[in-house]
């Protein structure tokens, strides 16, 4: 195996230094974990300590290796047939510590965004597109100084199977860039609810991922719809942020006679009783319109969390009929009058 590696920058890069510092990295990540993401989602826990356990596993790897590259360092002992084994086991022991590395890089980036946004997710691309330029990095030096591949031959003959293959990504590629600087604009972030228009199609749904291909919403109706990169970056989005509150009007039909000024402020004191609307700004209702059959109230309030306006505006409609109720006040209804007309006799 000697033979096609370099046996002597691999065994200077496995020693005791490399691995202590790996362990130092890690143990900062952990103390970075306990330390400062203590109130994130119970979802964003799960997460982390899901990549905590894969990482925990590549090292016990990487120390059952690594004891075995330092035994059989001691050539006093070995026999030739074993001796043979020394630098397999010091690639495994490499290729072990770089997998902790990028998983520990990784790991660290994917907190410190999870530290701007403790409660929702945030979007993996671009924790992806980091740990992908880390492993071709770390890939490519590890063949140029250990495997001793010179690429920059092998990527002078590979560039006419390069423009091939980014024509056949074309679409791929396009929604990727689509994606970075949807990213990078940072118009709407994961648990953000979005209006998407593209033309004629209207998508309503929460932002649950952005991917290297396309986003992911979670409509009303908890369906999941999947709108590519590249549109959603030539779409008109309407974003419904957490941080402005939403309007919801709701529309109270009433007869001409009826006390209007008192129906307004027991609608108004209808939606400040139900604790999912916003005390400021405070409902409002007023006279809309005036019609040959009715006068026409409308009821506006405020919430914050858009996917509930449906149920909300169910309990503000229940409590403002339950209290024009008991206040002896109905709604106007428009009665049709039918007549049936006996056609003449001839």
């Amino acid at each position: 195996m000697e033979n096609w590696i370099n046996a002597e920058v691999l065994y200077r890069w496995i020693d005791f230094e490399g691995l202590i510092l790996l362990s130092l990295l890690a143990a900062c990540t952990w103390l970075f974990y306990r330390v400062f993401l203590r109130d994130v989602s119970d979802e964003r826990h799960r997460n982390i300590k899901f990549h905590l356990r894969g990482i925990a596993r590549n090292y016990l790897f990487l120390l059952a290796f690594f004891c075995l590259f330092l035994l059989l360092s001691k050539d006093s002992w070995l026999s030739p047939t074993l001796f043979k084994l020394k630098p397999y086991f010091a690639l495994l022991a490499y290729s072990f510590g770089l997998v902790v590395f990028i998983k520990l890089a990784r790991l660290f980036s994917l907190m410190y965004l999870f530290m701007g946004s403790m409660q929702a997710g945030v979007p993996l691309l671009i924790v992806n597109i980091f740990t992908l330029l880390l492993s071709v990095t770390v890939l490519f030096w590890s063949l140029s100084h250990i495997f001793g591949i010179q690429l920059g031959p092998l990527l002078a003959t590979s560039a006419a199977f390069s423009i091939v293959l980014g024509l056949a990504l074309q679409d791929t590629l396009g929604n990727l860039v689509a994606g970075v600087a949807l990213q990078l604009d940072n118009n709407f972030q994961i648990g953000n609810w979005l209006e998407v228009v593209n033309g004629v199609n209207k998508s309503v749904g929460q932002v649950k991922e952005i991917s290297w291909r396309s986003t992911t919403l979670l409509g009303l109706s908890d369906e999941i719809i999947t709108i590519p990169n590249r549109v959603m970056a030539g779409a008109q989005i309407h974003n419904f942020s957490p941080d402005q509150p939403t309007i919801k009007s709701l529309i109270f039909r009433v007869d001409h006679d009826a006390d209007t000024e008192k129906i307004c402020a027991l609608l108004e004191r209808a939606a400040q009783s139900i604790p999912d609307v916003r005390g400021l700004p405070t409902p409002l209702s007023y006279i809309q319109e005036i019609t040959p059959s009715w006068t026409q109230l409308k009821l506006l309030f405020w919430i914050d969390s858009y996917g509930s306006q449906f149920s909300i505006g169910d309990k503000v409609y229940r409590k403002s009929l339950e209290m024009l109720a008991q206040e002896g006040i109905r709604l106007s209804t428009e009665i049709y009058e039918y007549r049936m007309v006996k056609p003449a006799l001839q």
